[in-house]
């Protein structure tokens, strides 16, 4: 039976991805929204509806090959090739794979990690694979079969997967009918696929498994933090860094300002007030104006300078019950000069 979506034709196999990825959020409790949206984005990919058909490169121009994206920085073949799938089945046993996967995964580790973890294997398993087939054309010359090999699909990212969601088993899980440990299970995986699928990347699995093992250790350093947020604090605090720099410098240059005189940062100010010399500065013991060494009564209020002289006494009578707001405008005169 053939059913035509958008502008590919399904021979049934997406319509019964559909309706089981359908029956296992029905089922589940939590209802991982990551994973469906990475089911969803890989399937639209592969039917390319009309409304997409024009935004979405061929699958000519994503293959994965590490001497095209080493030799053009091509990121795009890098980024988006783990997307693409050659057929149906491709597309189908990837998606029922990441659907038992990413709801066990995602329920445990929540949708932010999850995502986070996704994103990182992805990286990484593209990155291990390159340098694989980078090192194998420098030390054994295997230019064809690997450094110009053509590669989809997200078998790389499932199988770091596999080895973060068995990393910490001590069960044993059946591989293809074989029993195995569960920790070994992308290692049986890998072998038996080669024995049996021929065209299956041998480097792209195989980076998703190193890119597995080494998320794992990763997390384990930081002390079971996501090595993508470690990384993004990292290079978040590194860039603000200088202007920490920088405001921590002009703050420790800047005196702090409270009520009439300079705290903090005024060393030479403090001693002249503090001192007794004329040319210094003494400070009211009424209202703590700074005057001039020159004065010997405050230009604030008419305090003496030793705090108990007659003009003192004769200001504060004069203002003896006025509002606040009159006793302020008869200081700020006297201050002035206004009478």
């Amino acid at each position: 039976m053939e059913v035509r979506i958008g502008r590919s034709v399904s021979r049934g196999m997406i319509p019964l991805l559909a309706l089981h990825a359908f029956s296992e959020y029905y089922r589940s409790n939590s209802k991982p929204p990551v994973t469906a949206a990475l089911i969803a984005a890989n399937t639209l990919i592969y039917l390319r509806p009309s409304f997409l058909h024009s935004l979405l490169p061929s699958i000519d121009q994503v293959w994965f090959n590490p001497h095209l994206i080493l030799r053009h920085k091509d990121l795009k073949r890098f980024l988006l090739s783990p997307f693409y799938h050659i057929g149906e089945p491709h597309l189908v046993y990837n998606m029922l794979s990441l659907l038992w996967k990413g709801i066990q995964l995602e329920t445990s580790m929540g949708s932010f990690e999850f995502a986070s973890m996704v994103a990182s294997l992805l990286a990484l398993s593209q990155g291990i694979t390159l340098m694989l087939s980078k090192s194998l054309l420098l030390f054994f010359d295997y230019e064809r079969p690997y450094y110009r090999e053509y590669a989809v699909g997200f078998s790389g990212v499932l199988f770091a997967m596999k080895v973060v969601l068995n990393s910490r088993s001590d069960e044993y899980t059946s591989v293809h009918g074989v029993i195995v440990p569960s920790r070994y299970a992308a290692w049986a995986e890998l072998i038996l696929i080669q024995m049996f699928v021929p065209g299956a990347s041998f480097l792209g699995h195989l980076g998703g498994i190193l890119a597995g093992i080494l998320y794992m250790k990763l997390r384990g350093n930081y002390f079971g933090s996501d090595p993508l947020s470690v990384l993004m604090r990292s290079v978040g605090s590194a860039l603000n860094w200088p202007v920490r720099f920088l405001g921590g410098l002009f703050r420790s240059r800047r005196g702090r300002i409270t009520g009439r005189g300079t705290v903090g940062g005024g060393g030479n100010r403090r001693r002249r007030v503090n001192s007794g010399d004329n040319g210094g500065f003494w400070r009211c013991q009424a209202c703590t104006y700074d005057n001039s060494g020159y004065l010997s009564v405050c230009e604030m209020c008419a305090t003496t300078r030793d705090g108990s002289g007659l003009a003192s006494m004769q200001w504060d009578r004069d203002l003896d019950g006025l509002p606040l707001d009159e006793l302020r405008r008869r200081r700020i005169d006297r201050f002035t000069g206004r009478r």
